[in-house]
């Protein structure tokens, strides 16, 4: 029997990261700032879509409003222009796998939807035991590009609050709450 001497080692940091004088500035600001973890979903004709996203902002006023940058090349985008409607799922600590799956980080056998226990709404697929989710309705007209992005935003017409839910957070690469 053949024996094979295998030695692994593990990294303080991402392996495939550039050297630190080669990253983009612009990320490397935009990872000083911590993000909400959220998981926005939508159906699209034939089964649902869902996105990991952390560019958000949640602005009040009557009635309250949501401004998301998504991926123009994902499916949620499709889905978001072809139902108008979408659910920001917040997403708490036990929802870690959960986040990088959505974000294709990190595989998911037979797709992300596995991973959790989704209820249908009006306005897509919502997560059982996440902290909080809101229900959102596009705005009329098309999504415009900022950036490398698309900026979607949608009156938000339900919330669910969970309260004993503390939310995810990601900065610099780690995941934490608050």
């Amino acid at each position: 029997m053949l024996q094979h001497d295998v030695r692994v080692t593990i990294h303080s940091d991402h392996p495939f990261l550039p050297p630190e004088d080669q990253r983009s500035e612009l990320r490397r600001l935009r990872g000083r700032l911590p993000a909400p973890v959220t998981v926005c979903t939508a159906y699209s004709s034939d089964r649902p879509a869902g996105l990991t996203v952390s560019s958000i902002l949640i602005a009040d006023g009557e009635p309250g409003r949501v401004l998301v940058l998504l991926d123009p090349d994902s499916e949620l985008v499709t889905a978001v222009r072809r139902s108008q409607a979408t659910v920001v799922n917040v997403l708490g600590w036990d929802h870690r796998e959960l986040s990088d799956a959505f974000a294709g980080v990190t595989p998911a056998p037979g797709g992300p939807f596995r991973l959790g226990e989704w209820q249908p709404s009006e306005w897509g697929p919502v997560l059982v035991g996440a902290p909080a989710w809101a229900g959102c309705r596009l705005l009329e007209g098309e999504p415009r590009e900022v950036g490398w992005s698309l900026l979607v935003e949608a009156v938000i017409e339900h919330i669910h609050l969970d309260p004993d839910g503390p939310p995810l957070t990601h900065r610099r690469g780690r995941y934490f709450t608050l």
